[in-house]
């Protein structure tokens, strides 16, 4: 049986109103258990289906949901798409990693993030789970009114205005329509790249690096190194997902992979990333991460590594995502003579990384999501 419970009058800060969706009541028990006594979250209801969550929603009205993707009547994406269209709200996706394709088919549709699990259980013993539930539940303060409602639009998300600046602002207006994809000859590429193009994401990262990538033009010159904070398992379907989307070949990165033109690499859950420089050849360093890594994987680590192996042919994009990730590293591009692109934050969904580095002062160009892949795409 499912239930729910209006939330008691508070004199003090609002907290963050939950709703769990499962359609296991095991899970749903123990998913509300990790956020009893906190102060700063209140389980205001509890669905075994999208049908009664969507109906509950309607009615509480909770400022984040976590929900389970497989479920009897009505089932996750289902809700997704109905959820996004009448009432925006910040889903964080709990799923198992047998799951992982149905987990960027939920991000795509509005989901904001998900939490891995091993199995269909979540049970009072799985620490890490719990608590990437709890910092994902949580992370929710940190989101703009604007970008909840633009979790509604993942792909086509809002553009300023064509004579925007370095310093980002104007009217948002709908960007046009994603090009024609046309893939590349099949087999690897041998040539060098002119540019290097390395990406920072985290929250909001899949979907905003899915359009980015889709807007390529054919034949790139570049090739692009990514670190996107995600869970281990999960990157190589991303890679393969990223490069279905698009016309550079993406892959999940591996040890000694040399960067040619046209190519695309993931840095693997876990682990951290790095560009040398061999013979006049770029290659990839892929490793464990080390004590001085707060981020994993490491943005700051690839483009400081990158700066030195490429130096002014590097460009720098830090896209969504929370904390400070590639702060540190876009100061080493921009003395080493490369560009640093950051999001604005008219798309970002998080703006903690893109915003430090903004702050920096250690930013080229602030530009929303779809004049990046614009900029980009007349770089290389």
């Amino acid at each position: 049986m499912s239930s729910s419970d209006r939330p008691p009058a508070s004199t003090g800060p609002r907290r963050l109103r939950l709703m769990v969706v499962d359609d296991s009541a095991y899970n749903r028990r123990n998913i509300a258990d990790i956020f009893a006594g906190n102060p700063d979250v209140e389980v205001v209801g509890r669905a075994a289906d999208g049908e009664e969550a969507l109906r509950l929603a309607t009615t509480l009205k909770p400022d984040v949901i976590t929900l389970d993707l497989e479920m009897p009547r009505m089932d996750g994406f289902t809700f997704l798409r109905i959820l996004m269209t009448r009432q925006p709200t910040p889903v964080i996706v709990v799923s198992s990693y047998s799951q992982k394709e149905n987990v960027f088919k939920a991000l795509e549709l509005g989901a904001l993030d998900f939490v891995a699990k091993s199995d269909r259980t979540i049970s009072p013993d799985s620490t890490e789970v719990r608590q990437a539930i709890l910092e994902k539940v949580l992370l929710v303060r940190n989101l703009r009114p604007a970008a909840v409602e633009g979790l509604a639009r993942p792909g086509a998300r809002r553009q300023t205005s064509p004579n925007v600046g370095p310093l980002g602002g104007g009217e948002l207006a709908t960007p046009p329509p994603l090009p024609a994809v046309v893939r590349p000859a099949l087999g690897p590429s041998i040539a060098r790249p002119r540019q290097l193009v390395a990406i920072a994401c985290s929250t909001g990262g899949p979907s905003a690096l899915l359009e980015v990538v889709g807007r390529l033009p054919t034949n790139s010159t570049a090739s692009f190194a990514i670190a996107q904070h995600m869970p281990d398992k999960f990157t190589r379907t991303f890679a393969e997902r990223l490069g279905r989307r698009g016309t550079i070949r993406v892959t999940e990165a591996q040890d000694g992979d040399v960067l040619a033109a046209g190519s695309g690499f993931v840095c693997p859950g876990r682990q951290c990333m790095e560009v040398v420089s061999i013979a006049g050849e770029l290659k990839l360093r892929v490793g464990s991460a080390t004590p001085t890594d707060r981020y994993v994987p490491s943005a700051d680590r690839l483009f400081k590594s990158a700066a030195a192996a490429a130096g002014s042919r590097l460009i720098a994009v830090i896209l969504t995502g929370m904390g400070d990730d590639g702060t540190e590293g876009a100061k080493a591009v921009r003395e080493a003579g490369g560009i640093v692109i950051a999001e604005a934050q008219e798309t970002a969904v998080v703006y903690g990384m893109p915003g430090a580095a903004v702050r920096a002062g250690v930013v080229n160009e602030v530009l929303p999501l779809p004049q990046i892949a614009e900029r980009l795409a007349k770089l290389v």
